[in-house]
């Protein structure tokens, strides 16, 4: 009788290719996208120092002007989020097995652009929630939230057109607006609008800062710098008079300066992993872990246009 594979198997060998597969990840955003609020280093609540408007008045000859003092008032953010990782690779494991050390590699990989994607989701769930849902968080008398009412729910140039014109009442500079959208989103704008070669400057610091893949710049339209981004807000949302079910919050700001900027955030403990030999378990474990906290410094250089998170057109 005759050896074949399916009677001797015992003999057979499998292989392992020594390149491991890994997730794939979009882009990160900068940290250009918040104010930075380094000084607070430590305590539970840092207060910033705020003022108001000024109010002039009409005179006339011999008639006093009201002294009046500015407004003041603070804002206030603490430190809230707490996240972290750990895994270990036991000693059976490494004397056994095949490329252990780049696993682990890997592994940690893995961790640190995990606990970076949380933070960026997170980052841009709090823009979301600085505006009161179901309202259209007027300002100046316009409307810095906007829910698609067209059919599908997809986004259109007049919304663009429109949060624009909400900042331009809000007086916030020209230069330095990004809108970040869905892909789904940024689809509908490719099918609708020719992709532009002009980059402004602020779009051409981005491309030169080298943003990832699907961070990419899209185009610019009615002096907003588009860029893609797969981890904004999804569910169900309002501006008051319309709903979107499987909505997904596209995301406006000023990055302008650090003044113009919406949203601040403090690093408590930037992540970085720590390793230890347990013994008694013949083991290495490792961990690593970041504390860090989001506060919102003004809502008039932010908008959010709600549209569908399915539908292209």
């Amino acid at each position: 009788m005759a050896n074949n594979r399916y009677n001797t198997p015992v003999f057979l060998e499998e292989k392992y290719s020594s390149f491991i597969l890994q997730n794939l990840h979009d882009g990160l955003l900068p940290g250009v996208f918040y104010r930075d609020v380094a000084e607070f280093a430590s305590g539970s609540t840092f207060n910033i120092k705020s003022i108001g408007t000024v109010t002039i008045q009409d005179g006339a000859e011999e008639v006093p002007y009201d002294y009046t003092p500015i407004e003041t008032g603070t804002i206030p953010m603490t430190i809230t989020e707490h996240t972290g990782d750990a895994w270990y690779v036991t000693d059976e494991l490494k004397q056994d097995g095949d490329d252990i050390d780049a696993l682990m590699a890997a592994r940690s990989s893995e961790s640190a652009i995990a606990l970076k994607e949380t933070f960026e989701t997170r980052f841009l769930a709090r823009a979301n929630s600085a505006q009161v849902n179901a309202q259209a968080n007027t300002i100046n008398g316009f409307a810095h939230r906007i829910a698609s009412a067209e059919p599908n729910n997809v986004l259109t140039l007049e919304h663009l057109a429109l949060m624009k014109l909400a900042f331009d009442k809000a007086n916030v500079p020209a230069q330095g607006r990004v809108a970040i959208v869905d892909p789904v989103v940024a689809t509908t704008l490719q099918l609708k609008v020719g992709l532009s070669h002009d980059v402004t400057p602020f779009g051409q610091r981005i491309l030169e800062n080298g943003f990832d893949t699907n961070h990419q710049w899209l185009m610019n339209i009615y002096g907003w710098d588009i860029i893609s981004s797969n981890r904004l807000p999804h569910g169900s949302f309002s501006d008051g008079t319309t709903t979107v079910a499987d909505g997904v919050a596209n995301i406006f700001m000023s990055l302008a300066s650090d003044n113009t900027k919406p949203i601040m955030a403090a690093w408590r403990h930037y992540p970085v992993i720590e390793s230890e030999r347990n013994k008694d378990l013949r083991r290495d474990e490792y961990m690593t872990y970041a504390r860090y906290g989001f506060g919102v410094q003004r809502v008039d250089s932010l908008g959010v246009v709600i549209t569908s998170a399915t539908n292209v057109s």
